[in-house]
């Protein structure tokens, strides 16, 4: 598929002129409360046969071992997305972010806090850089901002970026507004720079920059030396059409129950094999990389039957998988039951076919958790990563209140869960949202960002899993995959 290039959509006007932030050292406001770790507390009970655990408590399958869990402190929001270097794990927050000290799993330190508010704060860490998502109006890209009805034309979102070099002093040195601001958003890497991807969609009823068709993704270019002169450098366009809506899915009522596509809600690379996978809405979309300010849709594939909302992606090691989620209810509803059924807010998994531009996405199975949760529960399939053993596809997950579930697709046609961790529902007479946004494998343990009880740390003991504890790296950053193995896979 051509790729078009489209003008850059102008960003909504600031209320304060970047630079002079800059220049007044761009506030933000830093937390000091410190506290050690506490393992889980009287709540916990034994593996469950399958039981429903009660309110505050927790099962697990037998080759999970609960280690650690750091409850919420200063920060009141809810906690989103986890990134990784060394001995450090940052964590989103709503209100801010997290950075904790993991030297001893068991017991995680709390190494500052951010006030930074800005929903949902997606989060990730290059070098001395830190990158942080807003995708709320904004009075102004400062910390100090308040949030603000986005009939405001002084609104802001976007990106912001800060300085991690003292890690219990984080500083905020760059922001970057970008059309319809940044829901979530994907580092690809490079020596002397690092290309932010910032996906985003609509419609707005008040911004002409937000409404269809807002069809492509902001790329930033940040200079490792200067990242107060990061910049949007492009807007390709991924879903090129005459209509309205561009090229994409168009959604309801064409096709009932999916959402139309104006945009992506995230993407995944894969720096290694010059590829991405773009969750977008409506779409599921294969990419090249290879010039990492000009992305190239190789293929695109829809599931009007059973996908509602193209959230996430992952993709096995050796590049010829993909699996997709689908976030039925926008993670705020109950779909892990009888009545929802196992294909729908589920993961789809695909195989990688064919070579170069003439790879295809072709559809194998659903994966959903087997266990039926309770009506006040919502859970659905969200934020996972590979847990890197050779020569296996296996990856850990977040389902929400959901819990936790490790499983393997090696078999693409024929996944299976091999284990999980899950509290009880937070309420017995109401939807109320929680459980895992994210949970992901880092050098021997499993990390899950719990909406509402903070950081739980997880280590899975099982014959499967256990050749990934010789893998160890330097950072990670989920959405953007690692090459494990190098040149030995």
């Amino acid at each position: 598929m051509p790729l078009l290039t489209r003008p850059l959509p102008r960003p909504r006007a600031r209320r304060r002129r970047l630079g002079a932030l800059v220049a007044a050292g761009l506030l933000c406001t830093l937390l000091t409360t410190t506290q050690a770790g506490a393992a889980p507390g009287p709540g916990t009970t034994a593996p469950s046969p399958g039981g429903v655990p009660a309110p505050d408590g927790i099962v697990h399958s037998a080759n999970i071992e609960p280690v650690a869990s750091l409850p919420n402190q200063a920060l009141p929001g809810f906690n989103t997305d986890i990134a990784f270097q060394g001995r450090y794990a940052f964590a989103g927050n709503f209100d801010g972010f997290r950075i904790f000290d993991m030297s001893v799993p068991a017991s995680p330190k709390t190494v500052a806090q951010v006030f930074c508010p800005g929903w949902q704060n997606d989060i990730s860490v290059s070098g001395n850089l830190l990158f942080l998502s807003t995708d709320s109006s904004r009075s102004d890209d400062s910390c100090a901002s308040t949030e603000q009805p986005e009939t405001e034309k002084s609104s802001w979102e976007g990106m912001k970026v800060f300085d991690i070099s003292d890690k219990a002093n984080p500083k905020y040195v760059a922001a970057v507004e970008t059309p319809c601001g940044s829901h979530t958003h994907t580092l690809v890497p490079e020596r002397r720079s690092v290309y932010i991807y910032v996906s985003s969609y609509g419609p707005s009823a008040t911004y002409p920059d937000c409404r269809p068709p807002l069809d492509g993704i902001s790329v930033i270019k940040v200079p490792r030396g200067a990242p107060h002169k990061a910049a949007v450098v492009g807007f390709p366009v991924l879903f090129p059409g005459d209509g309205p809506d561009g090229g994409g899915n168009p959604g309801e009522p064409t096709h009932p129950g999916v959402t139309k596509t104006t945009g992506c809600h995230d993407i995944t690379v894969l720096p290694s094999e010059d590829l991405a996978a773009g969750a977008c809405m409506g779409d599921g979309v294969l990419l090249d990389i290879a010039d990492p300010e000009r992305p190239r849709v190789i293929d695109q594939v829809q599931d009007n039957v059973n996908f509602a909302f193209w959230h996430s992606a992952t993709f096995n090691q050796k590049a010829d998988k993909v699996v997709f989620t689908d976030e039925l209810g926008g993670g705020g509803a109950a779909t892990c039951n009888a009545e929802i059924g196992p294909d729908r807010g589920a993961d789809g998994i695909y195989d990688i076919v064919g070579k170069g531009d003439r790879r295809k996405l072709v559809f194998r199975s659903y994966y959903k958790i087997p266990r039926h949760q309770t009506a006040t529960e919502n859970c659905v399939a969200h934020n996972g990563s590979l847990i890197p053993v050779k020569g296996k596809d296996i990856m850990v997950q977040a389902w929400y209140q959901g819990g936790v579930s490790v499983w393997d697709f090696t078999d693409s046609a024929r996944p299976r869960e091999i284990a999980y961790f899950e509290r009880g529902p937070l309420t017995t007479d109401a939807v109320a949202w929680g459980g895992s946004w994210s949970a992901y494998y880092y050098n021997g343990h499993i990390y899950s960002s719990d909406l509402v009880k903070g950081l739980d740390v997880l280590k899975i003991n099982d014959r499967r899993t256990d050749p990934a504890r010789k893998i160890r790296l330097r950072e990670l950053n989920v959405q953007t995959q690692p090459d494990y193995f190098g040149a030995d896979d």
